[in-house]
C-alpha cells in the first residue's frame, strides 16, 4: 500500500502535519511546536521537513515525524531545500556587527552530518545577502553546482565547497537569473533597459560564459519572470514595465516571449484579446503551457513547444492556471477580487470539462502529487477570517475540511514520479471524510438567481448587445484611450437607439391612450396576472388624467389665464388655510377678467399666446398696448400669517425664531446642570439671561411691529 498523503500548516500558535486520503489524521510521532514560528517547509524530494523559531531551526523525517537534527541559528526567518535535500540554507534579518560591517546573515548547512552528539554542527557557507527576495542559492538538479547573483556577475560554487567561487558569469546590469532543471545544465539572466538599450534575456550554458546560446532583446520590460519547462529545453519570459504609458493599465504593460535553448526559436507570442497577462504556466510534460491573458472576462488558451495555439477555453473571470503534476488535468481559477470559481479540465479527454468547484476566496491552490486531490486555504494576512484547509476531488466533491485560526501557510509533502501510485483520480471516488459532511450541513443553498434589475419600460425585451458581457455574446471589450465614445445624447449611443439590441415581438412600446398594437397584445400575453391587473390600473389613472386636464383647459376662461398660483413655496400661501386660498383666488380672478374688459379700444378679438413677445404693448392685438401682468405681493402677507409661517421673510418673524431657538438652547443647558454636569463660565452666563430674553420674546408676540 502506498504511504498516505500528506500536508504541514503553520497557524499562529503551532505547526502541525496530517496524513491526508485515506486516513485523515495527524501524523502520529510529529510534535507540535508551539510559540513564535517563523516557516515551515518540506524539502523538494519530500524527506525532510524544516521549522524555524526565534531560537533553533530543526529538520524532521517527514514519514514519521522524528527530529533528525537542530540547527542553533537564532532569528532565522526563511528557510529552504536544495533538489535532493543534501542542503539546508538559512537566512536571517540583516544586521551589523561591532565594527559596523554586515553580518553574513545566509547560511548553508549539511542537512544529516555524522557528528557525535555532543558535536555542534557549523555552517559549511556563509554569505551577506540583503534581501529575501531570490535569497536561496539555485542548484542544478544533481547538486554538483550552484550559484548566487551579485553586482553585475552571477557566481559560480561546488557545492561541497562554499568558500571559493568555482567560475563566475559576468553581465553588466544583471537583475535576475534562473537555473534550468533537468540534465542540460542551461542559465538564463535578465538585464534591463539601461542607457537607451533594450533589455536582453540570454542563455548559457554552464559552464560556457562566453556566447550566449540563445537571447532575445526588446524593450517594455523593467522587471520579468523566467519560467523554464521541465526539460530544461524551452524558456518563458514574462516581461512587465512599471508604467504603462499608454495609460491603458494601472499595472504596467505585460508581453510574453518564447526562447529555445538551442537558439531555434526567440519570438514574442502574439496573442489576440486586448489586455494584460494574468498568468502563465507550464505543462509537467514539457511540451505545453497555458496563457490567461485579456480584459475580463479574460481569455485562456494552450500553446505547443512552438508557441502556436492547440486550444482555446472559454471566456470567464479567470486568472490562474496550474497544471496537475501528472499532466493529464488544468484548472483554470478566478482568486483574488474574483469569486473563487474553479474549472477543471481533462487534457486527455479532449479538454472536457470536469467540474466547477466553489472554492470561496483561497488564496492558496494546489494539486496534490498524485493529481486526485486539489487544496485550497485560505491564510492570514490576506484574510483574518475563514481561515482553514479544503481537500476537493478532482471530480469536484470536497473530501475534507478543517477550520484554523490564522493560518499562514499550507502545503503538500512533495513525492517523487516513481512513488506515486498509477491509479485513474477519477474512480472509483474516496470516501469523504466526517468533516467534509459537517462543512456542507453549513454552506447555504444558492438562491436562485433573479437576474439583473430591468427597469418596468425595458421589461419583455432582450438584453441589448451593448450591456451583455463578451462571454455572454456581448461586444468586446474597447480601450478608449482618452478618446470620448459618448454620442449626442451623452450615453455612447444615438438617442432611441441602442446599437445590437435584438428586440423582440413582445417588446413594442405602446403610447397611452392609442390603440393597441399585435405586439402590445403580445406582450400583454406575457405577463403574469398581477403584473397585467397593475398596468390596467396605470392606464385607467392615465386616462382619468387627461380627461380632467381637458376640462379643466375647457373651462378656464378659454384657456388663456395664468397658472394658479396657489401652489409652490414661494406662493405665500404656504400657512394659509384653504378658506383663505379660495378668498385670494377669487379676488385675483376678479382682478384679471376687470383688466380684461376695461381695455382700451374693448375691442378685444384676440390674443397672442407668446407674451414673452410684447415689449411696451407693440404686439398686442388691433395696435393696442397689452395688458400689464399680474403682480401678486406674495412678500407681505398677513401679521399673523408671517409669524406664523415657517419660510416667512418678515423681520418680526425671524426675530420671534431667534428668540424662541434661545430659550431652547438655554433649556437645554439647564437640563444639563440639572444633571450634575459642570458647565462653562460662559454657559452660566448664558443661563443668566433667561429672564431678559422671556421678557423680549413676550414683547415681540404681542406687538410684533415693534421688532
Amino acid at each position: 500500500m502506498a504511504a498516505p498523503l500528506q500536508f504541514a500548516y503553520r497557524t499562529q500558535k503551532e505547526i502541525g502535519v496530517t496524513d491526508a486520503d485515506p486516513v485523515y489524521e495527524t501524523l502520529p510521532g510529529f510534535v507540535k511546536p508551539e510559540g513564535n514560528l517563523r516557516c515551515c517547509v518540506y524539502s523538494p524530494c519530500g524527506r525532510f521537513l524544516a521549522w524555524a523559531s526565534n531560537e533553533i531551526v530543526c529538520v524532521v523525517d517527514a514519514s514519521v515525524g522524528h527530529v533528525l537534527s537542530t540547527l542553533a541559528v537564532s532569528n532565522v526567518f526563511d528557510v529552504a531545500f536544495s533538489p535532493r535535500g543534501t542542503y539546508v540554507s538559512t537566512w536571517e534579518r540583516p544586521a551589523k556587527d561591532e565594527n559596523g560591517d554586515a553580518t553574513k546573515n545566509l547560511k548553508v548547512w549539511r542537512t544529516i552530518d555524522d557528528l557525535p552528539e555532543s558535536a555542534e554542527k557549523t555552517p559549511i557557507g556563509r554569505f551577506v545577502q540583503k534581501s529575501q527576495n531570490g535569497w536561496n542559492l539555485q542548484y542544478t538538479s544533481d547538486e554538483k553546482v550552484c550559484a548566487r547573483l551579485v553586482t553585475n556577475e552571477v557566481q559560480f560554487y561546488s557545492s561541497d565547497n562554499l568558500s571559493t567561487v568555482w567560475n563566475k558569469l559576468r553581465a553588466e546590469g544583471v537583475t535576475d537569473f534562473a537555473i534550468a532543471p533537468g540534465q542540460s545544465k542551461n542559465l538564463a539572466v535578465f538585464i534591463p533597459e539601461r542607457k537607451g538599450q533594450p533589455a536582453a534575456v540570454k542563455v548559457f550554458n554552464v559552464p560556457q560564459f562566453t556566447t550566449p546560446i540563445s537571447q532575445k532583446t526588446f524593450f517594455k520590460g523593467d522587471k520579468v519572470q523566467l519560467k523554464w519547462n521541465s526539460l530544461g529545453t524551452s524558456l518563458l519570459v514574462l516581461a512587465q514595465t512599471e508604467v504603462d504609458k499608454s495609460n491603458k493599465s494601472y499595472y504596467g504593460e505585460t508581453t510574453l516571449y518564447l526562447l529555445n535553448a538551442n537558439g531555434s526559436l526567440d519570438a514574442r507570442i502574439t496573442l489576440d484579446k486586448e489586455g494584460p497577462i494574468h498568468d502563465v504556466s507550464w505543462s509537467p510534460n514539457g511540451k505545453e503551457f497555458g496563457v490567461i491573458y485579456g480584459y475580463m472576462p479574460a481569455k485562456t488558451t494552450i500553446f505547443n513547444h512552438r508557441a502556436v495555439a492547440s486550444h482555446t477555453f472559454p471566456l470567464g473571470p479567470r486568472n490562474t492556471i496550474i497544471f496537475s503534476p501528472t499532466g493529464r488535468f488544468t484548472l483554470v481559477a478566478g482568486f483574488g477580487n474574483l469569486a473563487g470559481q474553479i474549472d477543471v479540465y481533462d487534457l486527455e479527454k479532449d479538454y472536457r470539462k470536469v467540474c466547477t468547484i466553489e472554492s470561496g476566496n483561497p488564496s492558496v491552490c494546489q494539486w496534490s502529487p498524485d493529481s486526485r486531490f486539489i487544496m485550497t486555504a485560505t491564510t492570514s494576512p490576506r484574510l483574518r477570517v475563514d481561515n482553514g484547509v479544503r481537500l476537493w476531488h478532482v471530480g469536484g466533491g470536497i473530501m475534507y475540511n478543517e477550520d484554523m485560526v490564522e493560518l499562514y501557510n499550507v502545503s503538500w509533502r512533495p513525492c517523487l514520479p516513481e512513488s506515486i501510485s498509477r491509479v485513474d483520480p477519477l474512480h472509483p471516488i474516496p470516501t469523504p471524510h466526517a468533516s467534509a459532511l459537517k462543512y456542507l450541513g453549513t454552506v447555504k443553498t444558492p438562491s436562485k438567481p433573479v437576474g439583473a434589475y430591468r427597469p418596468p419600460g425595458a421589461r419583455g425585451m432582450s438584453t441589448p448587445l451593448h450591456f451583455r458581457r463578451e462571454d455572454e455574446g456581448g461586444a468586446a471589450h474597447v480601450v478608449s484611450n482618452g478618446a470620448s465614445n459618448v454620442g449626442p445624447n451623452g450615453f455612447g449611443r444615438p438617442r432611441r437607439m441602442v446599437p445590437g439590441a435584438d428586440l423582440l415581438e413582445s417588446g413594442t412600446r405602446a403610447v397611452p391612450g392609442a390603440a393597441p398594437v399585435p405586439g402590445a397584445v403580445a406582450a400583454d400575453e406575457a405577463l403574469s396576472k398581477t403584473a397585467l391587473k397593475n398596468k390596467k390600473k396605470r392606464n385607467n389613472k392615465k386616462a382619468k388624467e387627461a380627461e380632467s386636464g381637458v376640462a379643466g383647459a375647457g373651462t378656464s376662461n378659454g384657456g388663456l389665464a395664468p397658472p394658479s398660483q396657489d401652489h409652490g413655496p414661494n406662493s405665500g400661501n404656504e400657512g394659509r388655510s384653504p378658506e383663505r386660498r379660495g378668498n385670494q383666488q377669487h379676488q385675483q380672478r376678479h382682478q384679471r377678467s376687470r383688466s380684461r374688459h376695461n381695455a382700451p379700444g374693448g375691442n378685444n378679438t384676440g390674443r397672442n399666446r407668446n407674451n414673452a413677445q410684447q415689449p411696451n404693448g407693440s404686439n398686442a392685438p388691433n395696435g393696442q398696448p397689452a395688458a400689464a401682468p399680474l403682480q401678486v405681493n406674495s412678500s407681505q402677507p398677513s401679521e399673523a400669517d408671517s409669524l406664523m409661517s415657517p419660510g416667512s421673510q418678515n423681520p418680526a418673524s425671524k426675530k420671534l425664531r431667534g428668540l424662541q431657538k434661545k430659550i431652547r438652547a438655554i433649556e437645554d443647558l439647564e437640563m444639563r446642570l440639572a444633571g450634575g454636569e459642570k458647565l462653562e463660565d460662559t454657559q452660566m452666563k448664558k443661563i443668566a439671561t433667561k429672564a431678559s430674553v422671556l421678557k423680549e420674546l413676550e414683547t415681540v408676540e404681542k406687538d410684533p411691529n415693534a421688532a
